[in-house]
């Protein structure tokens, strides 16, 4: 598990590859990931956007940004948690993600930046 405390933001991402959905003779390579958003600090905040970066082993490069996570924008008090799975394909064995989630603590009323760790998605038939 990959993990980055930002502001008192901890983050915390789990990847998994998805057999199952993916079929690499037509280069579909399906991953999961679980992802633990955790409010280290004393102050109430919310998630309000994400911005994904995804590459490949091609040298392809996606972007993805929207508002919230799943269709949610959690608010988190002080000790709490947010967590949320998600998924993400590629045409490649070996890829990774990482980005930034856009936070607004309610009590300041100020917005800021939390760091995604960057994490590897790689298929378990290029690791034997």
């Amino acid at each position: 598990m990959e993990t980055l405390i930002t502001n008192g933001i901890r983050v915390s991402v789990r990847p998994s590859y998805q057999a199952e959905h993916s079929q690499p003779r037509a280069d579909k390579y399906v991953y999961s990931y679980y992802i633990l958003i955790e409010n280290l600090g004393d102050q109430t905040v919310q998630l309000l956007r994400r911005h994904w970066i995804i590459w490949d082993s091609n040298g392809s490069i996606r972007e993805v940004e929207g508002e919230g996570v799943v269709g949610e924008q959690p608010v988190l008090a002080p000790g709490e948690q947010h967590e949320y799975s998600s998924w993400c394909d590629f045409q490649t064995s070996i890829g990774s993600m990482a980005g930034a989630f856009l936070m607004h603590n309610l009590e300041e009323e100020q917005f800021f930046h939390v760091e995604i760790p960057l994490f590897r998605l790689i298929a378990p038939e290029v690791l034997n």
